[in-house]
């Protein structure tokens, strides 16, 4: 009987998980399966050590590992093929080490958004289409602080045009609303959908065979870009998501608006931006406090 392709069957069925997700899942069970000889009396303890100690997982992988495990031991109950879970009289620590984001400065942003102040006269057509969709796909990316996954899956029909607003396709299927405020931003949009609008393939982000952009080609683009800038080289472009994030809160957003902005489902993933601003905020004050010097 093949317990994996079921269990993914029914997870795919009952709880409308993403491919992404349900990937992440039987990755995780056929680690399990090809080190664990028999499923139905295993050592799990044997197994979280191989993973920690011989192949140096990081915590939240294994952490991660372990959920998939006890959610197909319980799928196993429920289908009366064990009685009780393996994991009924274990419990493991972790130590909850939380790193804050990281982000880039209103400098080096800038210094981004001014690769693209150049003369486009003198650009082959090819150069041009290409200049068009890196300017909008950049400047969407620090305006928005959307997900590179989700700017990747944009299509035509997701831009409400007269809203200056796009429907974004999130984690977990949610959806959600993200209005373009910045002008700049919007008319770099606009040239782009225009140029779009003229090919038969329905996304915003192609690449050069009008294929739809992978994160992977998002994650060149910016490194194009933070190299020409020459700022933070080790930076990615989820470093835009975290700037976003938290010169919102320092600029006086509510926590609240910034998760339904990020797409957050918790309040709690929202809150560490908290902590980079007040961080940032002790580091001004130590520096340039004038009751310092009295």
């Amino acid at each position: 009987m093949n317990y994996l392709s079921n269990f993914i069957n029914y997870l795919q069925a009952t709880n409308n998980l993403s491919g992404k997700t349900l990937k992440a899942y039987s990755s995780d069970l056929n680690q399990f399966f090809n080190f664990e000889q028999n499923i139905f009396d295993p050592d799990i303890c044997a197994f979280i050590s191989y993973l920690s100690i011989e192949l140096k997982l990081k915590d939240t992988s294994v952490r991660r590992k372990i959920i998939t495990l006890k959610n197909f031991y319980n799928y196993l109950i429920n289908c009366e093929i064990i009685e009780t879970s393996p994991f009924k009289k274990l419990k493991f620590k972790f130590k909850q080490e939380r790193k804050l984001p990281k982000t880039l400065s209103i400098k080096e942003i800038d210094k981004i958004l001014k690769c693209f102040e150049i003369e486009t006269s003198y650009l082959t057509p090819f150069a041009l289409k290409v200049y068009i969709r890196n300017a909008a796909l950049i400047d969407l990316l620090i305006s928005t602080g959307i997900r590179i996954g989700e700017a990747a899956t944009i299509t035509l029909d997701d831009i409400i045009s007269p809203e200056h607003t796009i429907l974004i396709h999130g984690k977990g299927r949610k959806q959600r609303l993200i209005y373009i405020s910045s002008p700049i931003t919007w008319e770099r949009l606009k040239v782009l959908i225009k140029e779009r609008k003229k090919s038969s393939n329905n996304y915003l982000f192609v690449n050069r065979y009008g294929n739809p952009l992978s994160i992977h080609g998002i994650e060149d683009i910016y490194k194009k870009y933070v190299k020409k800038a020459q700022i933070n080289t080790k930076s990615t472009p989820h470093y835009l998501r975290h700037t976003f994030a938290t010169n919102l809160l320092a600029n006086g957003a509510d926590l609240r608006s910034v998760q339904e902005i990020l797409g957050h489902a918790s309040v709690a993933t929202t809150q560490i931006y908290t902590e980079v601003t007040t961080a940032r905020k002790k580091q001004v004050l130590k520096k340039f406090n004038y009751r310092n010097k009295l």
